[in-house]
């Protein structure tokens, strides 16, 4: 006998593919939601990548700041240790010269004359001092002119007064060390003389 089918092929056939549609449809669906999934996936990981890449750099320039820090340091101590060897070196340098220049001031000074102050800045001198007379002060400032160390004798300021008795010329005159003296300024006082000066 033969089969005999009922329903409407028609309506079958549009069910059929309704669903094979719709399986078609979400299978599309699944694959593009594990597409965009694995996109994301793999920008995440290129982020993370990229980051961790930056994080590397930024800690190798923290460290890099650190020794540039560090070396700013030793650059400031060493500038600080060189100009304290050149002070040494000018030091070491002019205390010949010092010598020179107390044992010049002893053989300049006549009889008759003596210090009370004398200021030193670099290579030239300030003395201030008492002699007998004008013409004492006179001899000392050829004695200066004359000196293997010393030069350019120059009469500051020069007074007569009265001192126990005697008229005495107080006066004070500048003069020029020979050679270089880059010492800071130096001072130091010859005593007050309670004794008239000697003839």
């Amino acid at each position: 006998m033969a089969h005999i089918n009922l329903l409407p092929w028609r309506e079958e056939l549009h069910t059929k593919r309704q669903r094979e549609f719709l399986f078609t449809l979400v299978g599309g669906a699944v694959i593009a939601c594990l597409l965009v999934a694995l996109a994301h996936l793999r920008l995440q990981g290129m982020i993370g990548a990229q980051e961790n890449r930056n994080q590397y750099l930024s800690d190798a320039i923290a460290q890099l700041d650190e020794r540039i820090a560090k070396i700013k340091d030793l650059e400031s101590t060493k500038n600080k240790l060189l100009a304290r060897m050149k002070i040494i070196q000018e030091l070491q340098r002019n205390r010949p010269l010092s010598v020179h220049l107390a044992d010049e001031l002893v053989r300049t000074l006549p009889d008759g004359v003596y210090l009370t102050e004398i200021m030193q800045k670099d290579d030239k001198l300030t003395m201030s001092g008492v002699a007998q007379s004008n013409a004492r002060v006179s001899a000392y400032m050829r004695n200066i002119d004359a000196s293997d160390w010393l030069y350019d004798p120059k009469l500051d300021v020069i007074k007569t007064k009265d001192m126990k008795g005697q008229r005495v010329a107080e006066f004070t005159l500048r003069a020029t060390q020979k050679g270089s003296m880059n010492d800071s300024d130096n001072a130091f006082s010859a005593g007050d003389a309670d004794a008239t000066p000697g003839t």
